[in-house]
C-alpha cells in the first residue's frame, strides 16, 4: 500500500513514467528491507521546488521506525527521491485506491518502462549493426591503407632504383666525359694508351690489353695474332665487340663467345679501334664475375673515340714526320772553313706540330767570307717549312751579289712582303771576312747574338733589332759591328732554346749565356760539336719543347790551336785567319 501510494503521487504530480518507474523500484526496495528488519515503519513524502526558479520540484521520500520520536527532515537527506515538472497542484493527496488497482496500475508503468526497453533494445540493435558496418569498414579502410602503404613502400623502392640507375648513368657519362676529354687532347699514341689505361684499370677493368694493326710487322712490337685471345681476333675479323666467359653475357650489341683459354676465369670483352679504317682491338678482363650492361655500352662508345684519337695521332704524327723530314732535307751541311769552327744543332718541338719555321745557315761568300745566318718563319707545319726554304734560297741568291746582311735583310723583307703577306719571319746574319777582328751583323726582330769572349766573360749584342720580315712597312735594315778576338764563340739561336711561357724571353738568355760561360775555351776548341749539346742540355731538360730549337755556334780558336793555321801558306792571304800584313799584330784566327 505505501508503495501504491507513492506511485499514486508520483502519478498525479506528472513524473515521466520512466522516473516513475525508477522511483517506486527504488523504493520498494527500501520497504521491502524494511519488512525484512521487522516492527513497523513510517513512510514520508515530501515536494520540494528546486532552487533554479525554472518550476521544477522534486519528490523525495523518507523511511523511519513507527512508534520513535520522528527525526527532523534534512534536507537533502531523503531516502528516494523523484524529479517532477513541477509541483502537484493539490499536494499530496492521502492514499485511497484499493490495493488491486495499485497493482494493476503499477503494471502500466511496467508496461511503459518494457516498451521503453524493447524501444532502448531496437536503438541498441541499430546502433550494434551501425557498429558493425563500422567495424568492416574500418577493418576495409586499414586494408586499405595497407595497400597503400605498400604500394607506396613499392613506389619508394621504384624511385631508389631509378635514381639508383640514373645516378649510375649519369657518373657514366660523366666518366665518357672526363675521359673522352682526357684521351682526345693528347695526338701522341703512347700518352693516349697510357691514359686510358689509368683511366680504366682497376674500376673498369682489371687487365687491359691494346692490340694494334699497324705494330704487327714493328721491330719495337713483335707480336703476332697467336698472342691475343680469341675473341680479340674474332673482334679484328668481324668488326664487331665480342664477350668471350662461361655464362652468356646479355650485353646490347655485343656478341657471345665460349671462355677464353688464356683467361678461363674471367670474362674478356674485346672491342674494336677505328676510326676512318680498322686500327686494332682493345681487350679488357672484367674486374668482376661478370660486366654490367650499362658499363659495356660506355666502353664500346669510349673506344670508338679512342679509335679516332689513335687515328688523328697517326695523321698528326704522319704530318709532323712529313714536315720534319721537308725541313731538316732543307737544313744545311754546315762547311768546314779554315780558322772557322762551326757546330749546328735542330731540335724538333716535343708537343704539337710546331715544326717548319726555325733555320740555320752557313756559307762561304764569293770573297771568301763566311755568313752565317738563323731565322725563325712565324707558323707551323710544311706551310712554314715551305717558306722557310723559300727564304732560304733567296738569302743565298741575295748574298751572291755580295750584299751586306743589313742589304739582304732588307731584300728579303720586300720579297716576303710580296709573296706572303700574311706570313712573318726574324732573322739575324753574321759576316765573318778573313783577317778581320770584329763580326758584322743585322737582325730583323730576331734575339739577341751571345757571345763568350776568350776570358769567359758573356756579353749579348743588344744593338736595336730592325722589325720582322714581311711586316707591311718599307723598312730598310742597318749594319753593326762586334770585335770578336781570337779564342771567342758567337752562339746564334731561335727563341725556343730561351723562350718559356711562364718566364719570357730575358731569363732564357740570361741562362744561355751563363751556361755558355761555364765552357772553357780549350773545350770549345777541342770538341765543339760536345760543347753544343752541352749548351743545350741544362737549358731543355726541365721542359716539354713547344716551339722547334735552332742553334748555331762559332768559335774563332786562339792562335795556339792548330786550327786556326791555314792548311795551304798560299792560300793563307784569301782564308780565314789570315795573319795581317804588320808583324806587330797578332795573327788572328
Amino acid at each position: 500500500m505505501a508503495r501504491a501510494a507513492a506511485a499514486g503521487v508520483a502519478l498525479d504530480a506528472g513524473a515521466t513514467p520512466r522516473d516513475r518507474a525508477r522511483f517506486v523500484t527504488e523504493l520498494t526496495a527500501r520497504l521491502r528491507r524494511c519488512l525484512d528488519e521487522g516492527s513497523g515503519w513510517e513512510l514520508l513524502l515530501r515536494v520540494d521546488a528546486l532552487a533554479e526558479g525554472d518550476g521544477t520540484a522534486r519528490l523525495e521520500a523518507f523511511l523511519h521506525a513507527s512508534g520513535s520520536p520522528r527525526p527532523p527532515v534534512p534536507d537533502g537527506g531523503c531516502t528516494v527521491s523523484c524529479p517532477l515538472p513541477g509541483p502537484p497542484p493539490a499536494g499530496i493527496p492521502q492514499p485511497g485506491l484499493p490495493l488491486s488497482e495499485a497493482l494493476l496500475s503499477a503494471d502500466e508503468d511496467t508496461e511503459v518502462v518494457l516498451r521503453l526497453l524493447d524501444e532502448q533494445e531496437h536503438l541498441v540493435g541499430l546502433h550494434r549493426e551501425e557498429l558493425e558496418r563500422t567495424n568492416l569498414g574500418v577493418v576495409a579502410l586499414h586494408s586499405d591503407l595497407e595497400a597503400a602503404a605498400t604500394a607506396q613502400r613499392d613506389l619508394l623502392d621504384a624511385e631508389r632504383v631509378t635514381r639508383a640507375e640514373a645516378e649510375r648513368a649519369r657518373h657514366l657519362l660523366t666518366f665518357l666525359g672526363d675521359a673522352s676529354a682526357a684521351i682526345t687532347s693528347s695526338l701522341s699514341r703512347n700518352v693516349i694508351l697510357r691514359r686510358l689505361s689509368d683511366l680504366l684499370v682497376p674500376e673498369h677493368a682489371e687487365h687491359l690489353d691494346v692490340w694494334l694493326f699497324d705494330e704487327e710487322n714493328d721491330d719495337d712490337h713483335p707480336r703476332g695474332i697467336r698472342d691475343h685471345p680469341a675473341a680479340a681476333v674474332t673482334a679484328a675479323r668481324t668488326g664487331r665487340p665480342q664477350h668471350a666467359a662461361g655464362h652468356p653475357g646479355g650485353l646490347p650489341g655485343v656478341d657471345d663467345l665460349p671462355a677464353s683459354a688464356l683467361f678461363p676465369h674471367r670474362p674478356l670483352l674485346a672491342i674494336p679501334l677505328g676510326a676512318r679504317h680498322p686500327l686494332g682491338v682493345l681487350t679488357l678482363t672484367c674486374p668482376g664475375p661478370r660486366f654490367d650492361p650499362d658499363a659495356s655500352v660506355m666502353l664500346v662508345e669510349l673506344a670508338r673515340r679512342v679509335g679516332i684519337a689513335l687515328d688523328n695521332a697517326g695523321r698528326h704524327e704522319q704530318y709532323r714526320d712529313t714536315a720534319e723530314t721537308l725541313q731538316r732535307a732543307q737544313l744545311t751541311e754546315l762547311p768546314s772553313p779554315p780558322g772557322m769552327l762551326l757546330a749546328a744543332r735542330y731540335l724538333p718541338a716535343t708537343s704539337g706540330l710546331n715544326i717548319g719555321g726555325d733555320w740555320y745557315d752557313a756559307f762561304i761568300q764569293p770573297d771568301g767570307s763566311l755568313l752565317t745566318v738563323i731565322g725563325d718563319v712565324t707558323g707551323h707545319g710544311l706551310h712554314a717549312a715551305v717558306v722557310m726554304g723559300q727564304l732560304r734560297t733567296a738569302l743565298r741568291a741575295y748574298a751572291v751579289e755580295n750584299e751586306s746582311p743589313a742589304g739582304i735583310l732588307t731584300r728579303l723583307h720586300g720579297m716576303l712582303r710580296h709573296l706572303q703577306p700574311d706570313l712573318y719571319a726574324t732573322a739575324m746574319i753574321a759576316r765573318f771576312r778573313p783577317g778581320e777582328r770584329e763580326v758584322t751583323w743585322a737582325s730583323a726582330g730576331h734575339p739577341p747574338a751571345v757571345v763568350r769572349d776568350p776570358d769567359g766573360s758573356v756579353r749579348v749584342l743588344h744593338a736595336k733589332p730592325g722589325v720582322m720580315l714581311g711586316i707591311p712597312v718599307p723598312y730598310v735594315y742597318a749594319d753593326h759591328q762586334a770585335e770578336l778576338p781570337a779564342g771567342s764563340t758567337l752562339a746564334l739561336y731561335t727563341d725556343g732554346l730561351v723562350e718559356r711561357r711562364s718566364q719570357g724571353i730575358d731569363p732564357g738568355i740570361a741562362r744561355l749565356g751563363s751556361t755558355l760561360g761555364t765552357l772553357t775555351t780549350p773545350e770549345l776548341e777541342h770538341d765543339l760539336e760536345a760543347s753544343a749539346d752541352a749548351l743545350l742540355k741544362p737549358l731543355l731538360h726541365d721542359s716539354e719543347r713547344d716551339d722547334d730549337v735552332c742553334l748555331l755556334l762559332c768559335h774563332l780558336p786562339s792562335p795556339a790551336d792548330p786550327a786556326a793555321a791555314p792548311a795551304d801558306p798560299a792560300a793563307a792571304p784569301a782564308d780565314l785567319g789570315a795573319a795581317p800584313a804588320d808583324p806587330a799584330v797578332p795573327p788572328p784566327a
